[in-house]
């Protein structure tokens, strides 16, 4: 059943298409399943080079066995909270999370920013992203000293002094300037090829086009970086996260 859990047949074909290279979207047509299912079962069972399947399936049949709840009696009506289909936002949060992990944020990390992001609190302690995500005090902490490491969340106290983190609401600009500080820095380097190769030489040439190719993309990017920060978002009265302005037209 496409909305069942993975049988170890379904894993097996998941290695094998791992195996032939494909991607994790036709393994799932094959496997009727949804694309979102395939990416999480790869990716927290050791990802492309290092799924298993044999490995794979019991680690989740440890899971299950360490997790399982009591059985509900009766047939049980879809859960709602706010208005909002539970299933839809969990689905929702997988795609998020693994998009965020194709970027390169670490599977957890992905995880925290996500419900960051998802949560109408605007923030979160540590203890409840740690019943949200089910996994280990110490594996949050370390996700968020990561993401504080990007500039990704920042840290606050609430009246009850306690921690809550917050993904901070300049991420994308300050994620568009480190973006455009690393072109910089690789236009810097590609033209001090250009000195040690010699100029004129047709490696020095190719750097130098390298350097010209990432100064007009670098400075291009802080430009519009620093005109969007300045023309979508605003501080509300009173204090409290910019949020977009309204359309200027």
């Amino acid at each position: 059943m496409p909305g069942g859990r993975l049988t170890q047949q379904e894993r097996q074909q998941i290695a094998l298409g791992l195996a032939d290279d494909l991607a994790y979207a036709e393994i799932a047509r094959r496997l009727d399943r949804p694309t979102s299912t395939i990416t999480r079962e790869v990716m927290r069972n050791g990802g492309p080079a290092a799924y298993r399947a044999d490995l794979a399936h019991r680690a989740t049949e440890h899971r299950a066995h360490r997790r399982r709840p009591a059985a509900p009696h009766g047939p049980q009506p879809p859960r709602q909270a706010d208005g909002r289909d539970i299933e839809a936002v969990r689905a929702y949060e997988e795609t998020f999370t693994t998009l965020l992990m194709r970027s390169g944020v670490p599977r957890i990390a992905a995880g925290v920013l996500t419900c960051l992001y998802t949560t109408d609190a605007g923030s979160l302690t540590a203890s409840e992203l740690v019943a949200r995500l089910q996994v280990s005090p110490a594996s949050i902490s370390k996700s968020i000293a990561f993401l504080e490491s990007q500039g990704l969340v920042v840290r606050e106290r609430d009246d009850r002094r306690r921690e809550r983190y917050v993904a901070d609401a300049d991420v994308w600009y300050q994620s568009m300037i480190a973006s455009a500080r690393s072109n910089a820095e690789l236009a810097t380097t590609a033209r001090q090829g250009v000195g040690v190769l010699g100029p004129g030489t047709p490696a020095a040439v190719r750097l130098e086009n390298v350097a010209r190719f990432m100064d007009f993309v670098g400075e291009s990017i802080a430009r519009a970086a620093e005109q969007a920060r300045e023309i979508l978002t605003t501080t509300p009265e009173g204090g409290g996260a910019p949020v977009l302005r309204a359309d200027r037209g």
